[in-house]
Parts: structure tokens; sequence; C-alpha cells
């Protein structure tokens, strides 16, 4: 039996695993873990892609992501403000690349959180202009709500900071976030193992974004073929049912029945 398809915007995805494609130490290694991975959306930083048709040998990230089998969602990072990201989408829209945006603005260069304020204007923005908006936001589900208001395609809460791998120090606030969204939940940074990830579909997160716990292990292609088998299992308990946690015990062979069958006989 096949999970049920991830749905964004009206469009199907196989895969919950979303990837990333900062950190591998080359494009090529890229290539082999983002097949291996299965993902069918990658997100690219437009900062490292040649959008000038000019074949920059530097900056050639677009030559190793094959755009008819996975989605590339452009990345604003690296933007301070709604005015840079605006820029930075447009340009990308312009030079081809689909209108997909993964609206991501952190001014802060140490901890890297995004700034509500400002990304909520650009997303409004955004969407007014025929984006398909995916916005990286911290655990707020009172933002994840006005960012649905305005019609982003999804709420991307980070688990813990960026590149971190420290797993979801947010659950809580996620798991609100999942109660009340009407639209898709992924959860993005901080994701750094396996295990994390398998916590946040289980706990009903609709995918994952994972980039540092893949690019920066020993071998990158056997970890995402980890994440890869991970999501698809988390996501398959999910789907079937996971029993309710309980505060206290509950005997798989209860006694209560069986003591009273023998003093009956007796």
């Amino acid at each position: 039996m096949e999970n049920k398809p991830l749905v964004i915007a009206g469009r199907q995805f196989r895969s919950r695993l979303l990837l990333g494609t900062g950190k591998f130490s080359s494009n090529a290694l890229m290539q082999k873990a983002i097949e291996a991975s299965g993902a069918e959306i990658v997100t690219v930083s437009l900062r490292r892609a040649d959008l000038s048709g000019g074949k920059d040998p530097f900056a050639d990230i677009l030559d190793y992501v094959d755009p008819k089998r996975c989605l590339i969602l452009a990345n604003t990072s690296g933007a301070r403000n709604a005015e840079e990201a605006l820029r930075l989408a447009r340009l990308a829209a312009a030079a081809g690349l689909p209108k997909w945006i993964k609206l991501e603005i952190h001014p802060d260069p140490y901890y890297l959180l995004p700034d509500p304020m400002e990304t909520f204007i650009a997303a409004k923005q955004l969407v007014n202009e025929g984006f398909t908006v995916l916005p990286y936001i911290n655990a707020d589900p009172v933002l994840a709500k006005r960012l649905e208001d305005v019609g982003v395609a999804t709420v991307m809460p980070l688990g813990s900071p960026i590149g971190s791998n420290r797993g979801l120090e947010t659950r809580a606030q996620i798991e609100i976030m999942i109660s009340q969204a009407t639209i898709p939940v992924v959860v993005d940074a901080g994701i750094g193992a396996p295990s994390h990830a398998a916590e946040a579909i289980e706990m009903g997160a609709d995918a994952v974004l994972v980039n540092t716990a893949i690019a920066a292990a020993g071998d990158p292609v056997r970890m995402a073929c980890a994440f890869r088998c991970v999501v698809e299992s988390a996501r398959e308990a999910f789907e079937a049912g996971l029993s309710l946690r309980m505060e206290t015990a509950s005997a798989t062979s209860p006694l209560e029945g069986f003591l009273a069958t023998l003093q009956t006989k007796n």
C-alpha cells in the first residue's frame, strides 16, 4: 500500500522529504544524494545559481538538478528584509525558474532566525503576484495562521536553528500548528538525524526539509537513503494510526478476565 501523496498548491508529490542543496562537498555528490533521497522538491539558494545564462562554473548548481524529476524551489536565503526577498523571487521568475519560492528572511547572521514581520510582508506581496509561497518561520502558531490567511501554500516552522542538528526543540508549538493548519506543515531546520525526521512525521507534520544532516554526513548518499526510508516508514505508521501514549502501564495480557474465569471454575 502506498502512502498518501503530499499535496502542495494542488500539486502531488510522492516523497515527503524535501532536500536542501547547500554544504555538499561537490555538486556531483549533491546530485547523487538527491537521487538517493527520492526527493521531488529541492531547494536552491539563488545566491549559488547562475541566472544569467552565462554558465558560471562557480554557480552551476542548476546543471545538477533535473527539473523533469524535481521541482526546483528557489530559496531567498540571504535576504535581510522583504524588499531583498521580493527582488530575489522576481529575478528567479524572470530567469525561467518555477514561481515557487521558499521565502526565507533572516537579518541576524549569527542565529539565522527568521524575521516574522518582514516574512509576512513579503509573503503577502508574493502571493498577490502569483507566486506559490512556502515561508520559513519560527514555530509561531499565530503567525502561521496569519500567513495561511493571506494565501501561502505551506508553513515551514523551524525545529531548532538552521544547521544546529538539535532536533525538535519547538515540538509543542509545532503540534499546535499542525492541529490548526489547513495547509501542509513542513518542519524545516534543525533536523539532524533520521530519528528527528521520524518524530516530526509521526506527530503529523506533512513533510520535512533536510540539508545539513545529509550534506555534512560521512556518507551523504547513504544518509539520504536513511532519511528516505525513515520518512516513508514514519508516514506509514502515522497513516496506520499510532497507539495513544499513556501515563500508566496497560497490560498486553490482562489478568482480570483470566482470574475471574479461574474463580468461576473453582
